[in-house]
């Protein structure tokens, strides 16, 4: 599972040209799942992101979480994260899950994700055809991996 994390001031997902979910501050996160991924991956990941101490404290130092201020959290599918450009110019995708496997990762990462936050995230739609607006707060950028805990 790869993820991007970006602190926002505000952050929005336009779906099919049509319905527009928005957040204020906080995170949003584009999520990507391969085959290899696990509910350990998840619950890993998902508490990872819920303690992540990336916004400012009263002296300006990053040492709060999400939750310790408050914040809400958007979570949008991208297979596009497991792009390969090893070979030729067109990436190859074949490390992205298929839906069949993936729908279900992405749900369950939702759901442990509410958990871990207290707060139902605002999402995306799989597989739907998606706009992304944000206000990168920093700009603050984190990339995690699961098979790469570093």
């Amino acid at each position: 599972m790869r993820t991007v994390i970006q602190r926002v001031t505000q952050a929005s997902v336009r779906i099919n040209l049509s319905e527009t979910r928005n957040i204020g501050k906080g995170l949003l996160i584009l999520l990507g799942i391969e085959d290899s991924d696990t509910l350990e991956d998840i619950d890993w990941l998902c508490g990872k992101i819920a303690r992540l101490r990336i916004f400012g404290d009263e002296q300006g130092i990053m040492n709060l979480s999400v939750q310790e201020v408050g914040g809400e959290a958007m979570v949008i599918s991208q297979f596009t994260l497991h792009a390969s450009t090893k070979k030729g110019n067109r990436p190859s995708y074949i490390r992205a899950s298929k839906p069949e496997i993936a729908i279900p990762l992405y749900k369950k990462f939702i759901e442990i994700l509410e958990t871990e936050l207290h707060k139902k995230p605002v999402c995306g739609e799989f597989g739907a055809d998606m706009k992304i607006t944000l206000v990168n707060d920093g700009p603050v950028t984190i990339v995690i991996d699961t098979k790469n805990k570093e």
